[in-house]
């Protein structure tokens, strides 16, 4: 992942799509964690979440179902747990750690979803772990972006 570019002598951070929307979703998931803690089941953190950004004024589709399509049939439907804004999937999991399976997933439900950014979100254990991804058509270097770790153990302060 590219950290700085260089412009005209000085050095500029690129600025990632929808980061401002992403950053006030992690903000609500570490409260969530913050006030619940660990132990609860996936859906309890959703709820939780949902009534999180709501309250800060964010649109919210809960398991909005989109269509896959083999062939010019439809065989299947995604249901990301939540998405925000119409433009940010949150796809929220409880377990020990984050797998190249679940970033998978993420990518598969912006496919069929088109839509750009993804964060997947895991309150399965004390530490809260995320990972940003991003539709490979949309942003194409940044296909998973599997070179770049799962963000766990940091906390945000209200």
């Amino acid at each position: 992942m590219i950290d700085k570019i260089a412009f005209g002598g000085r050095m500029e951070t690129p600025e990632l799509l929808h980061s401002e929307l992403t950053s006030l979703i992690l903000k609500c998931c570490f409260e969530v964690m913050n006030e619940l803690g660990a132990g609860f089941l996936e859906s309890v953190y959703k709820n939780a979440l949902f009534l999180a950004l709501k309250q800060k004024g964010i649109l919210i589709e809960v398991e909005k179902p989109f269509e896959v399509y083999f062939r010019k049939q439809k065989i299947g439907l995604y249901k990301p747990d939540l998405i925000a804004n119409g433009t940010v999937i949150i796809e929220l999991k409880c377990c020990k750690c984050l797998l190249s399976e679940h970033q998978a997933q993420v990518i598969n439900y912006l496919k069929a979803a088109n839509i750009p950014v993804g964060l997947l979100v895991n309150f399965g254990h004390r530490n809260l772990e995320y990972k940003r991804l991003h539709h490979p058509l949309i942003h194409p270097a940044a296909e998973g972006d599997l070179a770049d770790p799962v963000f766990s153990g940091m906390n945000f302060e209200s």
